[in-house]
């Protein structure tokens, strides 16, 4: 029988549904811990340009709690830790709408927020400081300069380093398994324990991320293309 014929029988009937909804899980997850990593991130980055020292103190303790901390504690925590403190009608609500991947998504999110304010931050030691006086002399509050001045220019900067916490946070959506959240790894390791075909099922599935990680290369690319291009 050939490998050819191995790797698509695998793709067919049961196991074929349970890798594409695995692969969908992955992207939802990455999508929204994405957009909760980059939106605090902003504010962190933020808060601590603000220079207050209270401020500046807690975001230096986020930062460090959550580069510190092994990220499978930290889900572990959300998911046992965190929502056993919430109302009654929150646990029942988490547990018929997908406690699991919610508290994933966030603790994932959070995490990797610490990354990214950092990223933010080293962007924004490449603009002029007088960039931000010259705003604020406009008439510009000092949340509308960072907002429309300071943090688009950070975030072209950091294009790199914001791809490669993408690529990470990708990566980390694997730790789910262990709360019994249904992504990729998850499924690749269903289909192996039903088929017993270990090396085809794990070799399709590091094709998936490798093509779901070349997607998010590719668009960084493009992206840093087009803003040296705007640039100029």
């Amino acid at each position: 029988m050939s490998t050819e014929f191995l790797f698509l029988q695998l793709l067919q009937n049961e196991s074929g549904t349970i890798l594409y909804q695995g692969i969908v899980s992955t992207l939802q997850l990455t999508l929204l811990a994405g957009c909760l990593a980059f939106s605090i991130g902003a504010i962190l980055a933020t808060i601590r340009a603000a220079g207050q020292p209270i401020t500046v103190r807690f975001v230096a303790g986020y930062v460090a709690y959550h580069r510190n901390v092994p990220l499978l504690v930290q889900i572990l925590f959300w998911y046992f830790g965190i929502t056993a403190l919430l109302p009654a009608p929150v646990q029942s609500w988490l547990n018929q709408h997908g406690g699991a991947f919610l508290s994933g998504a966030v603790a994932i999110g959070l995490c990797m927020a610490a990354y990214v304010s950092e990223d933010l931050r080293s962007g924004m030691r490449a603009i002029s400081t007088g960039q931000l006086q010259a705003a604020r002399a406009l008439g510009l509050s000092f949340i509308q300069a960072m907002c429309y001045v300071i943090i688009p220019q950070a975030l072209r900067h950091a294009i790199p380093s914001l791809v490669n916490e993408m690529l990470l946070l990708l990566k980390n959506t694997s730790l789910l398994m262990a709360i019994g959240v249904a992504e990729l790894t998850y499924a690749t390791r269903q289909i192996e324990g039903q088929t017993f075909r270990t090396f085809e099922i794990f070799a399709i599935a590091t094709l998936c991320y490798l093509t779901m990680s070349f997607c998010i290369m590719f668009s960084g690319r493009a992206l840093e293309r087009h803003f040296k291009m705007a640039r100029r």
